[in-house]
């Protein structure tokens, strides 16, 4: 049976224990660095955009980050690193693209993800996205390569 998630908005104690968490080599590439834990840990910068996402113990599985861009609503997600590479990364996805649909109504998902993780590239296809640009970024202090994906909502 797939895991129940529920969202609420993200409050103080969450963005802490978020913040906190650790990946393992190649993926700590997401752990929190300072530019991120500033907006993650400001209130107002997290209103009506960043979301925990509970299991069905009430503990944190995730996040999601929703930003509007016109008819397009660009995400961010992160999986707590003891459930990746589990197989629940389906169906964590699905849970907040329903969740979007339902609280903003956008026309069309984008999101970025590194290159190097063809994990999450295998997920993000398997629930419709399509590949596309690829780009540097500057985060956590160097250049990164991109790919930029979408999907209609």
């Amino acid at each position: 049976m797939a895991p129940t998630y529920r969202f609420r908005p993200m409050d103080d104690a969450d963005a802490l224990e978020i913040s906190g968490w650790r990946y393992d080599p190649p993926y700590d590439f997401y752990d929190a660095h300072p530019e991120d834990l500033a907006e993650l840990r400001d209130p107002e910068r997290r209103r009506g955009v960043y979301f925990s996402v509970l299991n069905e113990d009430d503990r944190i599985a995730g996040f999601f980050q929703f930003e509007r861009d016109g008819g397009k609503m660009n995400l961010g997600l992160g999986l707590r690193p003891d459930l990746t590479g589990r197989g629940l990364g389906p169906e964590f996805l699905l849970s907040g693209l329903r969740f979007a649909r339902e609280r903003f109504g956008p026309e069309r998902f984008t999101l970025s993800v590194a290159t190097f993780n063809e994990r999450a590239v295998v997920v993000y296809e398997r629930a419709g996205f399509r590949r596309g640009e690829v780009f540097l970024h500057e985060t956590n202090g160097r250049k990164h390569e991109f790919l930029r994906m979408e999907r209609e909502a």
